[in-house]
């Protein structure tokens, strides 16, 4: 009844509605007594599918939509049937949210090394520290070898800094293993204040980076999806390094904090990459936008990173003269 009174207030030009509404009306009419529970029951299990199969069907089906999209093409079939299986698991995945809450919160509660990361900050630290740091030496060890074959400065500017990224960490990350923080407060303060001076040579090597991309016009070739998937990383990455340099500030640890002002420099300096690469995907204005875009881009994050390693440097200096 409550359909019908719909069916009769809906406006006629919103025919889609219309007709959503009519073929419901319609299974009512046709679907009576044990029918239409039947039919609800059905409605119901296709909507709360069991939580393993909406996640592994969430995966799957976004990793083909990507695939289809860059392959296929947004008009292709195929495409079209993909994109309705990853609404249908979106949509289930949304429906699952209170459920997926509930077990997250089970497995924080009952399991003893999740427990351990989220409660001992020193770990988390180290975790952090160290997965980074690997990351940034196969990045590095990768830029070296292609310097080497194509015999690139550029290739070569990209390992300078990532190695000393890879520097950085490793000096923080064999601290934090051997003391806890504030434990020994003065080898603390000396690794800070050299990490502050190595964010300051790391500028220079940026400055280069940025002077091929603008000059000869380096740039990154990348599909659009693969874009805008690189646009929601960086900026989650960016978002979590500034609140990680708010937060840490209360432990007042030079470790903590110079750990977090790296990771915040590592995601500025994304930024530069991403402009680079969406100005080539989407954007048609030439050659010389582009490059006034960059220059404008790559100056303000040279001056935020000198600023910050200005920053470290004064501090490092400060807290050692009080110290002797």
């Amino acid at each position: 009844m409550v359909f019908f009174i719909l069916y009769n207030e809906i406006e006629e030009n919103n025919i889609f509605l219309k007709y959503v509404v009519f073929f419901y009306l319609k299974i009512e009419y046709n679907l009576r007594g044990d029918k239409m529970d039947k039919f609800k029951k059905i409605c119901l299990k296709l909507l709360y599918p069991k939580l393993i199969i909406v996640v592994i069907g969430f995966i799957i089906s976004m990793v083909l939509m990507v695939v289809s999209m860059i392959y296929l093409g947004s008009t292709h079939f195929i495409s079209c049937i993909v994109y309705g299986v990853s609404f249908y698991f979106l949509l289930t995945l949304c429906l699952k949210t209170p459920d997926l809450i509930k077990f997250f919160n089970k497995v924080k509660v009952e399991n003893e090394y999740i427990t351990r990361y989220l409660t001992d900050t020193h770990l988390k630290v180290n975790i952090s520290l160290f997965s980074s740091l690997v990351i940034n030496s196969i990045y590095a060890i990768f830029q070296l070898v292609l310097g080497i074959y194509h015999k690139s400065f550029w290739f070569y500017s990209l390992f300078g800094y990532y190695l000393l990224l890879v520097i950085m960490r490793m000096i923080l990350v064999r601290h934090t293993i051997l003391y806890k923080a504030n434990e020994e407060r003065e080898k603390e303060v000396g690794k800070y204040l050299f990490c502050g001076w190595l964010l300051l040579l790391m500028n220079i090597t940026i400055s280069i980076m940025m002077f091929y991309m603008i000059y000869w016009n380096r740039t990154f070739v990348h599909h659009q999806i693969t874009t805008i998937a690189m646009a929601a990383y960086t900026f989650t990455s960016l978002t979590l390094a500034i609140i990680n340099v708010i937060k840490y500030r209360k432990y007042n640890s030079p470790i903590y904090s110079a750990t977090k002002v790296i990771s915040l420099v590592a995601a500025i300096v994304s930024i530069i990459t991403l402009e680079s690469t969406m100005l080539t995907t989407f954007g048609n204005e030439g050659v010389l936008f582009n490059q006034i875009m960059l220059g404008i881009t790559g100056l303000c994050v040279s001056v935020v990173i000198f600023i910050l390693s200005i920053n470290m440097i004064i501090k490092g200096r400060k807290e050692k003269k009080v110290a002797s």
